[in-house]
């Protein structure tokens, strides 16, 4: 049985300028949104980068982070690689399973659905639980064709990709996460494998920046852990808490982190502080202790 881990709760605010933070697949990679026209980034989408960010063992990010953690060399693999193969997984038993990945102990996992004498009834739902990202406000989409030297085609004296850049202009997405102390119960998830998802967490996106994300980032990244395992305050009013909001009769899409009220939101921030006073820690800022 693991170590007592402690409820939490977290919001990161994942500030998009000019890049596709998650495209759509369905919609020839748009940038994902609701009918509503805000911007969604899915949970799955975030925590790939987590898991590539880790992955990447030869990294100086991942060199220091096990020499800050005092981590050991096994037990920080993943399974949702694809490097990993379906047989190699099924000759493990739980416990082993447990012991060699980072990702199942913390995030769960679907990989094996069907059920053995051996294993019994798998981990499907992990400790931690990240919510979908939802734009503050709706979100202007830009479209471009772009040209590159070397041609697809031998027949032809350039390439073409009609459309193919597509963007957000610029978008403010709040997404929320949780640590469920139950599961960690099952999934033998440490404080050590929280406390590296942490410190993961404020690299996600600038180690991960690719053509069409060179500017998405956290802008912030909040985690409040609270005094027991069940929990000690609302998350509800937490998150609203941490959920900057528009200065006032500004409307429609954004079009930069000024169009927010930073002096009410600072405020609010130390109000919530106040409340979680004997209940939880005070509200971390993660980007500030990279």
């Amino acid at each position: 049985m693991s170590e007592i881990i402690n409820r939490g709760t977290g919001l990161l605010l994942i500030d998009v300028t000019n890049s596709n933070p998650n495209g759509d697949p369905d919609r020839e990679s748009d940038p994902r949104t609701r009918q509503d026209g805000r911007g969604e980034i899915s949970p799955v989408s975030f925590k790939r980068k987590l898991r590539d960010l880790l992955e990447a063992k030869d990294s100086p990010l991942w060199k220091e982070l096990a020499e800050e953690l005092n981590l050991p060399e096994e037990g920080f693999d993943i399974m949702e690689s694809k490097t990993t193969k379906r047989s190699d997984i099924r000759n493990l038993s739980s416990e082993e399973l447990l012991a060699k990945y980072w990702d199942v102990r913390v995030f769960g996992t679907t990989f094996l659905e069907e059920e053995t004498e051996e294993k019994g009834s798998f981990i499907t739902s992990g400790v931690v639980q990240f919510g979908l990202g939802v734009s503050l406000d709706p979100i202007k989409i830009e479209r471009m064709t772009t040209t590159k030297v070397l041609p697809v085609e031998d027949d032809k004296s350039k390439g073409m990709a009609p459309l193919a850049f597509r963007i957000v202009s610029y978008g403010l997405y709040a997404m929320p996460f949780f640590i469920n102390a139950t599961a960690a119960q099952k999934t033998c998830c440490t404080k050590k494998d929280i406390e590296l998802l942490l410190r993961l967490i404020p690299h996600a996106y600038k180690e991960t920046a690719s053509y069409v994300r060179p500017q998405v980032d956290i802008r912030y990244a909040f985690y409040v852990e609270h005094n027991r395992a069940r929990g000690t305050y609302n998350d509800f009013r937490i998150i609203e808490a941490l959920t900057p909001a528009r200065i006032a009769g500004g409307t429609g899409p954004a079009t930069s982190w000024k169009d927010y009220d930073e002096a009410a939101f600072q405020q609010s921030i130390a109000q919530l502080n106040e409340k979680l006073a004997g209940k939880t820690a005070s509200v971390g800022a993660l980007m500030e202790t990279l």
